[in-house]
């Protein structure tokens, strides 16, 4: 495809219904949880960073955790995934209780997670850096690593799995490169598919999309809408709502360390409390389907915000013409002398 061609629109998939039983609210209960939290408190000093009664994630479905900065969206993320210790709370995953639990033995029940800045290997291959992915590995034992005739076998699997999550994530022509020489999105893509070695339940992903090139966006996008028809359950922050508005099934707010608000993304961001403390106007007017990345319509309401917006280029446009007309500033005849 030339670079004069607009990329083809991400297709729009089933999203994922009747998941919470009751009205909309911070803590409702829904239908098949895979994770439920309550009395979760983390505190720093004099601040609360995180303080959440009661939290329930569905399962089978792709759940967006979004708020403004320091809401304690990724400080809700570590404790989750054992990476931070509450204050107090309990939390169980597949009604198995994490607490005190350490990130690697929550990896290896299935629930994996991903980082804002990604943690990649850089002095190691691609390839190797898929292959400590994988859980269970019979050669990470000293003493069965000194006889290879016990793990050559599981390795080879565990190679061949790792080629095939490659070549899917496009990566496969990079397996042999060192990680540090990947780009920032190519970085986003082999974390997820190194936290796919480990084949799990519930993939949580912080901003994936944050430092990625929008040449790489479609791909991430797509990616995650996969993880949920593999029959993963998914739950990742971001603050692009239009990506949000596109993949999510379930919205869920938080600000100020608390949920304020849950529900389908639709409900969520006609939220007045939701507007007014983060989203603001013209928050419904999706411009990935102005700038034609998605497929779908522009409701009324954008007239008045693609007026503005023709107006400003209108403006810009007139000030670039009227620069190029006059004389360059500051320049002088160089047989008069200088004052």
């Amino acid at each position: 495809m030339s670079s004069s061609e607009t990329p083809a629109p991400v297709v729009a998939r089933a999203k994922t219904t009747g998941l919470h039983v009751g009205e909309p609210a911070p803590g409702v209960t829904k239908v098949d949880p895979i994770i439920v939290a309550d009395g979760i408190r983390r505190t720093f000093g004099g601040l609360t960073a995180v303080d959440v009664e009661h939290l329930e994630i569905p399962r089978g479905a792709i759940t967006a955790l979004i708020g403004p900065n320091g809401a304690g969206k990724t400080t809700l993320f570590n404790l989750l995934t054992g990476f931070d210790k509450p204050d107090a709370g309990r939390w169980e995953f597949e009604g198995r209780s994490l607490a005190g639990l350490p990130a690697y033995k929550v990896a290896r029940l299935g629930q994996v997670r991903t980082f804002q800045l990604t943690k990649a290997l850089g002095l190691l291959t691609v390839l190797e850096n898929m292959k400590l992915g994988a859980k269970g590995q019979s050669g990470e034992n000293i003493f069965r690593g000194m006889i290879p005739a016990l793990w050559r076998r599981q390795e080879a699997e565990i190679e061949e799995r790792a080629h095939v999550l490659l070549k899917k994530f496009k990566l496969d022509a990079k397996a042999s490169d060192f990680a540090a020489s990947l780009s920032g999105g190519q970085r986003k893509l082999l974390e997820m598919a190194r936290a796919l070695m480990s084949e799990p339940t519930l993939v949580m992903l912080d901003e994936p999309m944050a430092g990625v090139n929008p040449a790489l966006t479609q791909s991430l996008l797509e990616h995650i809408l996969d993880l949920k028809e593999e029959g993963m359950s998914v739950l990742f922050v971001e603050h692009d709502m239009h990506m949000v508005r596109h993949i999510a099934d379930w919205v869920i707010v938080m600000a100020e360390g608390r949920v304020v608000a849950e529900g389908p993304p639709d409900t969520v961001m006609q939220n007045q409390a939701v507007i007014d403390a983060y989203l603001g106007a013209h928050q419904d007017v999706d411009l990935g389907v102005v700038t034609g990345r998605y497929a779908g319509d522009l409701p009324p309401e954008a007239d008045e915000l693609l007026a503005e917006v023709a107006e400003l280029d209108a403006a810009v446009g007139q000030e670039h013409t009227d620069a190029a007309a006059s004389p360059a500033a500051g320049t002088t005849d160089p047989e008069e002398p200088k004052k």
